[in-house]
C-alpha cells in the first residue's frame, strides 16, 4: 500500500493555511476575522503607500487586488471599534458637520471633504454598507455612502469647528497616523490583538465545525455511496478515558464490510493549545483504535498548526496512519487510503 501517514515537510507542501473559501461561505459572520487578519498586512501596507494626500487610498485601492473597497472599511471600522451599530446612530452628519463638510487640518495643509450621502439620514449598519461577512467575501466597489463613511473613520478626530460627539471623534484616528509608519503598525496590532481576543475563541469554535462538516460533506462525494460518514461519534471498542467512556471522534467512516476509521480535524490559524494535549494523547490513542482493530487519520491545516505548533503536528503524523490537509485533492487522497486499507483488511478476513 502507497504511504499515507504524510510527515511534516510533506504537510507543508500540500497546507492551504487559511481558511478555504467554501468555509468562509458557509460560515457566515463567523469568517469576519480569519478575513481581516489574512489582509491585515496588505491593509497596512496601503494606509503607508497612500501618503501624499488624504484621498490617496481612493487610487491606491483602485489598484490592489487583495483588498476591496468594503474589505478596507471593515478594516476601519474594527480599527475605530466603530461598527454599523454606531455608525447608523450618527445620520444625518448636517447635524454634527456645518454644510455637511469635513473640515480638517493633515500634514501641516487645510483641506475639506464634502459628504455626498451622509450628511442627510441614512442606513449605516452593516448591511447597508456591505460589509456583512457574505458580501465581504464577494468584493465590490465603493459606493459614495461607503466612502464617506472611510473619509469619516480616517479624519474625523481632525475635523475642525465641528460638533462631533468625544466618545466617537476620539476614535478616528487612522488617518492621522498615516505616514508616520512605526506608530500606524503599533495602533493596527495592538487594535487587533483586541479583537482576536474577543471574538477570536468563538469565531475558532464556529469554524473548527464548518471544518468537520467540509471534511464529511467532501468525504461523502468522493466515496462509494454504501460508505456511511458521520460526525461526533466513537468507533466500536475504543476508549483511551480513565472514565471508561468511549472516545470522541470528530468524523467517523464506516466501510459496507465494517473496518471502521476515526478522524480528527484540526485547522487552526492562530496558536491553539488543543493540538499540542491531542498531540501528547495521541500515542495510547493509535494503540487503543488499532488494539480494536481500526484506524486513525487526520486532517491537519492552517498557519497556526503547520508553522508554529510543529512539534505537535510532527507527533500526530507519526501516530496517524493517514495524514492531510484541508482540500479537495488532500480528502481525495484520504478517500484513497480508506478504500485501499478496507481492501487489505478485507483480503485478510
Amino acid at each position: 500500500m502507497p504511504k499515507y501517514n504524510r510527515t511534516l515537510t510533506e504537510l507543508k507542501s500540500k497546507a492551504v493555511l487559511h481558511w478555504p473559501e467554501e468555509i468562509l461561505h458557509a460560515a457566515g459572520n463567523a469568517s469576519v476575522l480569519p478575513l481581516l487578519l489574512k489582509t491585515q498586512d496588505t491593509f497596512i501596507s496601503l494606509l503607508k503607500v497612500a501618503n501624499k494626500n488624504p484621498f490617496s487610498w481612493m487610487e491606491t485601492i483602485r489598484h490592489n487586488k487583495l483588498l476591496s473597497g468594503p474589505l478596507f472599511l471593515k478594516h476601519l471600522m474594527v480599527m475605530t471599534d466603530l461598527g454599523g451599530e454606531a455608525l447608523n446612530k450618527l445620520p444625518p452628519l448636517s447635524s454634527y458637520y456645518p454644510n455637511g463638510v469635513l473640515n480638517f487640518s493633515w500634514d501641516n495643509q487645510y483641506w475639506e471633504y464634502k459628504f455626498k450621502k451622509i450628511h442627510e439620514k441614512c442606513l449605516l449598519d452593516n448591511a447597508a454598507l456591505l460589509v456583512d461577512s457574505k458580501k465581504l467575501l464577494k468584493g465590490g466597489e465603493f459606493t459614495p455612502k461607503m466612502i464617506d463613511v472611510a473619509m469619516l473613520l480616517l479624519f474625523g478626530s481632525l475635523g475642525e469647528n465641528d460638533s462631533l460627539p468625544m466618545e466617537v471623534k476620539e476614535r478616528c484616528v487612522v488617518g492621522s497616523l498615516i505616514g508616520r509608519p512605526q506608530e500606524l503598525d503599533q495602533f493596527v496590532k495592538e487594535n487587533y490583538i483586541r479583537v482576536s481576543r474577543q471574538l477570536g475563541g468563538a469565531t475558532s469554535n464556529a469554524l473548527g465545525q464548518f471544518a468537520q462538516k467540509y471534511v464529511v460533506e467532501h468525504l461523502k462525494s468522493l466515496l462509494p455511496s454504501d460508505w456511511i460518514v458521520i460526525r461526533d461519534s466513537s468507533l466500536p471498542g475504543v476508549s483511551h478515558n480513565t472514565d471508561g467512556n468511549g472516545t470522541n471522534f470528530d468524523v467517523i467512516v464506516k466501510s459496507p464490510q465494517g473496518k471502521y476509521f476515526g478522524i480528527e480535524v484540526s485547522f487552526q490559524v492562530t496558536t491553539n493549545s488543543v493540538i499540542e494535549r491531542k498531540a501528547r494523547e495521541s500515542d495510547s490513542l493509535m494503540a487503543s483504535v488499532h488494539s480494536a482493530g481500526h484506524k486513525i487519520c487526520y486532517v491537519i491545516d492552517g498557519a497556526g498548526n503547520i508553522n508554529i505548533r510543529e512539534k505537535a503536528v510532527r507527533t500526530l503524523c507519526s501516530n496517524s496512519d493517514c495524514t492531510v490537509a484541508m482540500s479537495v485533492e488532500e480528502i481525495q487522497h484520504m478517500v484513497d487510503y480508506l478504500v485501499e486499507a478496507n481492501a487489505a483488511w478485507c483480503k485478510n478476513q
